[in-house]
């Protein structure tokens, strides 16, 4: 039987890994008596973990969220860090295994902190390369997430200090960009955010703008054309896939993936034909909904009726 500390660890990553565990159960995996599973969940207690039991025939024990960290207890700038580099994680095979981590970290944060990393949204169109300041990413994310109108100083102009109505975080080419609505220069800009020094007080809210191109991930798509290959494709499209957007945007090549959920992302790809660029989507081996054009459909329907009749 494992020292008391090591059990102690042992149990909470149990716990953590899913929603309920019989109370049997759990002693037959750490290999102890039901006894000693309920002497160390009051330890785990006692440490500030809210351990709720479960009734059933079997009984249980349900670790809510909110719990603290010890020894680890994260800063606000920490927890934006921490699950900026979790979200973004690309490449290296880690993507499952952070976000693996991310619902760990986040099932323990206070409520404070959950609702703060809960309202940035990122969208991961490539790896993320230059670093930022989190505490500066926190801010732009925040004004998104409520619609606020930004002040900062953006190192490039040198000018008096930028207002704009922010839209959207995202990543491309290994930079950060805050892609928004520039309030004296009555037009639509991108900012890399390593540049941007946000001034405090956020401004008053504002009603969002639409998007040239409909959404962020075409209008990325836009804004860079012309600067390296993604904007010399003949066939370009849209679909929507049940996969994670970290999953996808390691194998995205120069497409935009935008994150609509933990398991669902937007992902506008290019290619020389409509049948490569279906074949190249369906690589992804997940369900699929094309957005549009009605030729990566079509090239879709095409490729279906060749691959039934390989497989007879």
């Amino acid at each position: 039987m494992p020292k008391t500390s090591g059990r102690l660890l042992a149990l909470l990553s149990l716990l953590q890994a899913r929603r309920d565990w019989p109370g049997m159960l759990l002693a037959e995996r750490l290999e102890v008596s039901a006894r000693t599973v309920r002497r160390d969940v009051d330890r785990l207690r006692e440490l500030g973990y809210p351990i709720t039991t479960t009734k059933g025939p079997d009984g249980g024990y349900r670790l809510d969220a909110g719990a603290q960290l010890p020894p680890l207890l994260f800063d606000d700038e920490q927890a934006v860090a921490l699950v900026v580099a979790l979200r973004t994680a690309t490449g290296a095979g880690i993507e499952e295994a952070a976000a693996r981590a991310l619902h760990t970290v986040r099932q323990v944060l206070p409520a404070r902190l959950r609702h703060r990393v809960d309202a940035l949204r990122v969208t991961a169109v490539d790896r993320a390369g230059p670093a930022v300041d989190p505490a500066v990413l926190g801010t732009l994310s925040a004004a998104v997430h409520a619609g606020e109108v930004l002040r900062f100083d953006y190192a490039s102009s040198g000018g008096p200090p930028r207002r704009v109505e922010p839209h959207h975080v995202v990543t491309r080419g290994g930079r950060w960009y805050l892609v928004a609505w520039d309030l004296d220069r009555d037009d639509w800009r991108t900012f890399r955010v390593d540049r941007i020094t946000p001034r405090v007080p956020t401004g008053p809210r504002f009603a969002p703008r639409e998007l040239p191109g409909g959404d962020v991930a075409a209008f990325v798509a836009q804004r860079f054309a012309g600067k390296d290959a993604s904007g010399d494709w003949p066939c370009r499209g849209e679909v929507i896939l049940d996969l994670p957007a970290h999953e996808v945007s390691t194998y995205a090549r120069d497409g935009v993936v935008e994150e609509l959920g933990p398991d669902r992302c937007r992902l506008v790809l290019g290619a020389w034909s409509w049948p490569g660029l279906a074949a190249s989507l369906g690589r992804f081996d997940a369900d699929i909904e094309v957005v549009g054009p009605g030729e990566l459909k079509e090239a879709f329907g095409r490729l279906a009726r060749r691959y039934a009749a390989a497989a007879t």
